[in-house]
């Protein structure tokens, strides 16, 4: 190990260096002569080294000193220690700042980095997605210019960070973002964003249901209490008051039981997020009973009915999920189809899988409505609903029923020509003979 160097050790080599030169001159008389030769000696040597030293630093860059004697050793070897210092320094840096990342990319959240007077430091790639930023084009920028919502202007400039920020996405109008703003390090902030828009619907959602729960089930208490208070006084429910008083509470009640029945059937579908579709459906036999229950419930509609079955097609699923969400669809066809309307029903093998089509004649369905259609309590005419006795609950039975089976509702409608609701079970969902011939024989 090299010592390092101190002024007594360049002392003693600058004695031990002009000790015989100051010998020689007292010898020979001329003792000027002789300590300017040594000291030319030794500003020569110094600046051989210097060379080296300069050539090893800016030119050669290996990673191996120079050598060196006297003084000049342990400054090459100080110097190389504290190159290797500062590569184990960059180094453990560097990994760190991988690391954060890292860990940076792998968050759910867009990260932003930003010095306090607001240029932009780093960020992640949802950062880009979410924000449009670019990487590394907006280094330097300052924030404040790429987000221009003068809410987060505002904010920013507050430099009160307590309480989150929402904004509307630069991407995406219809997305709402959270930001939090926090103190990273000295004069860095560091700010987090969300997408919330998934959230903010789940919460306007809930509200809605709420809400929609509420009036649905005023109405017909409303006219149960109305009757209940006149059944106080007898007189007033005589003769063919009360036929007509019991009917309505009858049809109001059954109203009810109609809406707390879906509910349910919703609450429990939506309560299984993943079923084993291993039982055998047989939907022929499903759509034969309901071809008799939807002629049943047409009345004196004059609907006439068509169903195309192919009677060997039976498919592997939930037996009661299918038949909610096939009967939703039958029965819908039925009540918001007017009279003397067409209804064709076919269940068939296309070259994507098992595939129903609930087709109408009737008055269709205005473009802007379809996309909401599969909404919790939507209707197109809510007056004409609530007259056939529609709660708004079953296309969204039929949407998580479906979603259920890999597979979800196709609707396409014109107006004064009629409506076709379809879906297409996967392939694999068909129950194949063999599977049957199993079944069969171990019943």
């Amino acid at each position: 190990m090299v010592e390092r160097l101190t002024w007594k050790r360049l002392v003693g080599e600058l004695i031990l260096f002009y000790l015989p030169w100051l010998v020689l001159g007292v010898i020979f008389g001329y003792l000027p002569w002789f300590l300017l030769i040594a000291t030319w000696i030794q500003l020569g040597w110094h600046f051989h080294n210097q060379l080296k030293m300069s050539n090893w630093l800016w030119k050669d860059r290996s990673l191996t000193p120079p050598s060196g004697s006297g003084s000049w050793e342990p400054l090459f070897n100080g110097i190389y220690r504290l190159q290797q210092r500062n590569r184990r320094r960059r180094k453990e840096l560097t990994t760190l700042i991988r690391r954060f990342r890292n860990g940076a990319e792998s968050l759910p959240d867009a990260v932003v980095v930003f010095r306090s007077e607001g240029n932009i430091v780093w960020c992640n790639k949802l950062a880009q997605q979410l924000l449009g930023l670019r990487w590394p084009d907006d280094s330097g920028q300052p924030i404040s210019n790429l987000l221009r919502s003068p809410d987060f202007v505002r904010y920013l400039s507050r430099q009160a960070f307590d309480t989150p920020l929402e904004i509307t996405s630069p991407m995406n109008y219809d997305r709402t973002l959270e930001l939090r703003i926090m103190r990273y390090t000295e004069g860095e902030y560091l700010m987090a964003v969300r997408d919330v828009s998934q959230l903010k619907q789940l919460e306007g959602m809930r509200r809605n249901f709420f809400a929609n729960v509420s009036h649905e089930l005023r109405t017909p208490m409303t006219v149960l209490q109305g009757y209940l208070e006149m059944a106080q006084d007898p007189e007033m429910l005589m003769g063919p008051m009360w036929d007509r008083a019991h009917g309505v509470m009858t049809e109001q009640l059954a109203r009810m039981n109609a809406l707390v029945e879906q509910l349910l059937t919703l609450s429990k579908i939506e309560a299984a997020p993943t079923i084993e579709l291993e039982e055998i459906v047989d939907v022929p036999a499903m759509l034969d009973i309901l071809e008799k229950e939807a002629i049943s419930l047409s009345g004196n509609k004059n609907q006439s009915f068509k169903f195309d079955v192919d009677s060997s097609l039976k498919v592997l699923g939930d037996d009661d999920q299918l038949r909610s969400a096939i009967s939703n669809l039958v029965y819908n066809a039925v009540k918001h189809t007017p009279s003397d309307a067409a209804i064709n029903v076919r269940w068939y093998r296309s070259s994507m899988g098992p595939r129903l089509e609930v087709t109408d004649s009737g008055e269709g369905i205005a473009a802007q409505h379809i996309h909401r259609l599969t909404e919790r309590f939507y209707r197109v005419d809510k007056a004409r609903s609530r007259e056939t006795g529609g709660s708004g609950l079953g296309l969204a039975i039929v949407k998580h029923a479906l979603s259920h089976h890999d597979s979800h509702l196709e609707i396409d409608s014109e107006l004064d020509k009629g409506s076709t609701f379809s879906f297409t079970l996967p392939s694999r969902l068909v129950a194949d003979s063999a599977l049957l011939d199993t079944v069969v024989h171990n019943e």
